[in-house]
């Protein structure tokens, strides 16, 4: 009786965070859909991991230019405001590409515009969205806003592939694009009708100038050299992990025993797996050392998935790797949600955030760039020149795909190096004083 009332006291105050939360959720999966969708279209009309992977890449280009200057902007704005108009952008792009299809005009040229418009968009919503999130939950529950988070993108991700390989086959493109277009509206007025989000009139975001506040961000992160070593560590992992997003497509979708459903399968277990380790971290305890968490489950995920990409050949064994390599991913990003909450004062989360997506996710579209040039251009060729007895060929057998797979085999020790590397640093050590 004590835990029911206990739970339903903190269901109350978790009301308007959860109700945020859910919302975006379900405009999330509408716009996971139709970014799934369009890379099985792009990838079959040229058959090239570099040209799809360039729609990542022109939608994380502008997030990475523009967000040093995007959470100054943030914290003049009103936050509510702010993302509604974000997203209203974001959905009027999506109703163009619709026209665009239907015309029969759609191009890969059009997809990397809207992408690069969404991308914009999508800089100035977030650190707008994370100060939206700290002021509508208590402190308290910090620890488990990252496992609900990862727990909501895991769900998304085990239904994407279901529901739009279903929709998409029985009903086409369009439909995914109106279900992504429902969503949205679902999400748009919710906010606008139910959701307060206190905003701070004395914040001094509001007075200064836009490059002053911007370099508060950068002063407040070279004062605070741990929090800047943990954001470069998980920089130089994003580098590795996009590369591995890049390529894995290209692998799922050419190899012997590869094809949409096997592609749209490994996503789901994917889903799956961060869907349990979410659970997990919603209700996990604060750890006596949260960095010593982070460097373990980023060397476990980097140490496993790779390698059983590398040299399996069967779906069975690829969804083994998914697994393995995301179960333990809510887990750190809980965690190091914790720690930015924590340490960095809720006046300063939209500067700061902003310059940390700058520091961070930088290294995205030049590892998409450099995986889709690298399957393409280099680990494909050299698979394609084996002979039947080459080493190469046994350890990753013959055939389109088995170029990415060779590449997998490398980023493997690439994250490896990353993780040990960053974790003899000091500096981030220091973080748990």
């Amino acid at each position: 009786m004590k835990n029911f009332k206990e739970n339903m006291k903190s269901l109350r105050e978790m009301r308007t965070f959860l109700l945020l939360w859910l919302t975006q959720s379900f405009s999330g999966l509408g716009s996971a859909m139709t970014s799934y969708a369009l890379v099985i279209w792009s990838y079959s009309q040229k058959g090239s991991a570099l040209m799809t992977a360039l729609l990542m890449v022109s939608s994380y280009a502008p997030y990475v230019v523009f967000s040093i200057f995007a959470g100054a902007l943030s914290d003049r704005w009103n936050k509510k405001i702010t993302m509604l108009a974000c997203d209203s952008i974001a959905a009027l792009t999506t109703v163009a590409m619709l026209l665009w299809l239907r015309r029969g005009t759609l191009g890969l040229g059009h997809l990397y515009l809207l992408n690069t418009v969404n991308g914009l968009m999508n800089t100035i919503q977030q650190p707008a969205s994370e100060v939206a999130t700290t002021r509508v939950l208590p402190k308290k529950y910090y620890q488990r806003v990252g496992g609900l988070k990862y727990f909501a993108s895991s769900l998304n991700t085990i239904l994407t592939p279901v529901i739009a390989t279903a929709v998409l086959g029985l009903a086409g493109m369009g439909a995914v694009v109106a279900f992504d277009l429902f969503t949205f509206g679902t999400a748009f007025l919710t906010l606008i009708f139910f959701i307060r989000i206190p905003e701070d009139r004395e914040d001094a975001g509001g007075k200064e100038k836009l490059l002053a506040s911007a370099r508060k961000g950068i002063a407040f992160l070279k004062e605070e050299q741990g929090i800047l070593n943990l954001i470069l560590f998980l920089a130089a992992i994003n580098l590795v992990a996009s590369v591995y997003e890049a390529a894995f497509p290209a692998m799922m979708l050419s190899r012997n025993g590869g094809s949409e459903k096997v592609l749209g399968l490994v996503n789901a277990v994917i889903g799956i797996a961060t869907f349990a380790g979410s659970i997990a971290a919603s209700f996990m305890k604060a750890p006596k050392s949260r960095v010593r968490v982070i460097c373990n489950c980023l060397l476990f995920s980097m140490s496993t998935e790779n390698f059983l990409l590398a040299f399996g050949r069967t779906p069975l064994a690829w969804c083994a790797g998914g697994v393995l390599g995301w179960i333990a991913i809510p887990v750190m990003s809980t965690n190091l949600d914790a720690i930015l909450r924590l340490r960095v004062p809720e006046k300063m989360q939209g500067r700061v955030y902003s310059v940390r997506n700058s520091l961070q996710f930088f290294t995205i579209p030049i590892g998409y760039f450099l995986g889709g040039f690298l399957v393409d251009q280099v680990f494909e060729p050299v698979m394609a020149a084996q002979g039947p007895d080459s080493v190469l060929v046994k350890m990753f057998g013959s055939g389109k795909g088995s170029g990415a797979a060779f590449l997998f085999f490398a980023i493997a020790f690439a994250g490896i190096g990353v993780c040990l590397y960053f974790r003899r640093n000091r500096d981030i050590w220091k973080l748990e004083q």
